[in-house]
């Protein structure tokens, strides 16, 4: 969830949408891969049927086949725009991030720790940007991303940055929804 929420934050930095027709996509993967048989094994579908794609002998592919083809393009698609706005967003913008979801935290005694939802809308600055971008591209894992999501959350927004609840610990749970923005 966190995962594919950065990965769409990133994607709305295209310049060009990506091809449209399963053909396009398909010769587009062929030139990426350099070859029909990577294509084809990594779309689970025969080298055939990648080489009738790339010819437009057939262009309307399967639901799931058609999914799988877009996300694959996605993936790659714009590598360097890609590159540039995740630099960006880790060097000077930050990360807006856009979630509902439970929060309790260890606080102070005779204060309440009960956990509540929330939905906020807070500005990360760049190092948690940074830090979610190099998880995701070692391969961390959803909770591993939400703890960093935490944990800017817990410093920017609970704790104003060390100007208040210096003893404060966020839990973040029951995640409904949550969307990144460059």
């Amino acid at each position: 969830m966190v995962g594919e929420g950065l990965d769409k934050a990133v994607q709305r930095a295209f310049t060009r949408p990506i091809p449209k027709s399963a053909g396009a996509q398909m010769r587009y993967l062929v030139k990426q891969y350099k070859g029909t048989r990577a294509v084809a094994q990594m779309l689970r579908v025969s080298q055939r049927t990648v080489e009738r794609y790339v010819k437009d002998q057939i262009k309307k592919p399967r639901r799931d086949l058609a999914l799988r083809l877009e996300n694959e393009v996605k993936k790659r698609w714009q590598p360097q725009i890609r590159a540039r706005a995740k630099q960006t967003a880790a060097t000077s913008t930050g990360i807006v991030i856009d979630t509902r979801a439970r929060f309790g935290y260890t606080a102070a005694p005779g204060t309440t720790d009960d956990a509540r939802l929330r939905h906020l809308t807070v500005a990360l600055p760049p190092t948690y940007a940074a830090r979610l971008f190099e998880a995701r591209d070692q391969g961390a894992d959803d909770r591993q991303l939400q703890n960093i999501a935490a944990e800017g959350l817990q410093e920017i927004y609970f704790k104003e940055g060390g100007r208040r609840a210096a003893g404060l610990l966020v839990e973040y749970t029951d995640l409904e929804h949550i969307e990144f923005d460059l």
